[in-house]
């Protein structure tokens, strides 16, 4: 993924037009049934919009809740919905609470979302009721009465954690059958998370290991409260060998066992991805020509990547909880200007003399056989071309595991090629249907959320995992920033919009 340290890959053009926020409140009147509702228009761009609706119970405590309201031009639909079950007939639409937000206490609250589409106008709905009661007024107790006035502008209300954590125990081992991850057990398994930055950039920029934050139970914690599943956790080359920057050899090593360990006790699965690697690159695309792993290169190379995964195959072998992603975001395609895509896929599989490369290309094949030399029976992750966002040859050019545990890497971010459901349904549901397809980083640069609520609805419907970049307190002005905090606050729309769907989603 591009990152502020890293290569830039790509051009972005962002398509969301963000709008002022509108926001009705609605104070409720009854003694034992009154409520409140904030309806917030939180983004709208031509054809479409995304909304939070804030409810807090005024009356009697409830086990379980349904809100319905009407919205005001017929041509107003809600197409995807979070924190509650969504529907709509007509004009009038009903949201149901869910197992983990339906206990709403006298003056509970919980807040639930959904994208819309709409033409003409987008006016917000003037009444909502909750379990068939009208919201309008004060309750019993003292409550302000302040008639409702037009449309204010207030913040968003962000989605809540929910009130019941997934549950405990150690992350599963995970082997590939068929086409679906599976568990020891035989149950199937999604792989549904956040990738967590800086291994493979902090200790090669002096920064420590971490970038300064922590990986502690409360960081792991806050990640719980959003239903984080799988970590996919960057690594640099030249740190876990020892070959420069620090910390380096074996206190990195040890670093990266304690994380990804910890994640296992708490439930959540590790990815080990490969992302900087060495090799002098100074071809086409080429934003950094030292030899030494400070930038992202277009493959590996045979000198020490094979070595690098004998190292992490042999920390990790006997722990299949532990995946293995083994290389980041190719582009060999890239560096021969796209001239040979033939060439390009042979390159990512067999390796060698690549052309455009300058140093002996370690490939896929390579990588498979060093991890399995080891003895160790982890799940691999094997990338496409074009920073993994091309698939289109993958099953042609898919190494052998003799452990027959390969899942093909996708990445999907609204500034790639392959950013349509047509181009989804023909280039990564056929291999989909072969084998297990994990999209190990997806996003969008605008902050927003509508790419990745498209892109997780069809990933959803095709029984897919994904985990979203990034875990880390960037500021989202350069987008794909998914918190504000390592507390787990999340950034403004994004990853508002990420976390809300996490929480309701089915593994």
């Amino acid at each position: 993924m591009t990152r502020p340290h890293a290569l830039l890959a790509s051009a972005a053009a962002g398509t969301l037009m963000a709008t002022s926020l509108l926001a009705v409140t609605l104070p409720a009147s009854a003694a034992t049934t009154g409520c409140a509702v904030t309806y917030t228009v939180q983004s709208q761009w031509t054809g479409g919009f995304s909304g939070n609706v804030a409810i807090t119970n005024l009356g009697s405590a409830l086990t379980s809740w349904n809100l319905t309201f009407d919205f005001p031009n017929a041509n107003q639909r809600v197409t995807q919905g979070w924190s509650a079950t969504w529907s709509q007939s007509g004009a009038r639409v009903s949201a149901a609470s869910l197992s983990w937000n339906g206990s709403l206490g006298t003056g509970g609250s919980t807040t639930i979302g959904f994208n819309g589409s709409w033409s003409g106008a987008n006016p917000v709905p003037t009444s909502f009721a909750l379990n068939g009661t009208t919201c309008t007024g004060a309750v019993t107790t003292p409550s302000p009465t302040t008639p409702t006035g037009p449309p204010t502008t207030t913040p968003p209300t962000s989605t809540p954690p929910p009130t019941t954590p997934p549950p405990g125990g150690a992350a599963p081992s995970l082997r590939v059958s068929g086409n679906k991850l599976v568990t020891a057990g035989g149950a199937t398994y999604r792989l549904l998370g956040v990738n967590r930055a800086s291994g493979e950039f902090a200790c090669v920029q002096g920064k420590g290991m971490w970038d300064s934050g922590p990986v502690d139970q409360a960081s792991v914690d806050a990640m719980k409260a959003w239903h984080i599943r799988a970590v996919r956790i960057p690594l640099n080359e030249d740190c876990w060998l020892g070959l420069s920057g620090s910390p380096s050899g074996p206190a990195y090593q040890q670093a990266v066992k304690d994380y990804a360990n910890l994640l296992v006790a708490n439930g959540i699965n590790p990815i080990l991805d490969l992302h900087w690697t060495h090799g002098q690159y100074t071809g086409n695309i080429s934003a950094c020509a030292d030899v030494n792993a400070t930038c992202q290169k277009p493959m590996p190379s045979r000198q020490y990547t094979p070595q690098f995964w004998t190292g992490v195959a042999n920390a990790f072998k006997g722990n299949d909880a532990v995946l293995f992603d083994l290389f980041n975001e190719p582009y060999p395609d890239a560096a021969n200007n796209w001239s040979d895509m033939a060439a390009a896929w042979r390159c990512l599989r067999d390796g060698g003399a690549c052309t455009g490369i300058d140093y002996p290309v370690a490939g896929m094949q390579d990588l498979v056989d060093a991890v399995r030399a080891t003895g160790a029976t982890n799940v691999l992750l094997v990338p496409g071309l074009t920073w993994t966002n091309d698939l289109t040859q993958w099953l042609t050019h898919k190494p052998t595991d003799p452990r027959g545990n390969i899942v093909a890497s996708w990445h999907s971010y609204n500034f790639n090629a392959c950013v349509t459901e047509t181009c989804w349904d023909t280039q990564i549901a056929p291999v989909a249907a072969q084998v297990p397809v994990h999209a190990g980083e997806i996003g969008q640069d605008t902050c927003a959320h509508d790419y990745i609520d498209r892109l997780m609805t069809w990933l959803d419907r095709n029984r897919l995992g994904y985990t979203a970049w990034t875990w880390n307190p960037w500021g989202c002005s350069g987008g794909n920033v998914l918190i504000e905090d390592y507390n787990g606050t999340p950034t403004r729309s994004y990853g508002e919009g990420y976390r809300a769907h996490l929480l309701t989603v089915t593994p």
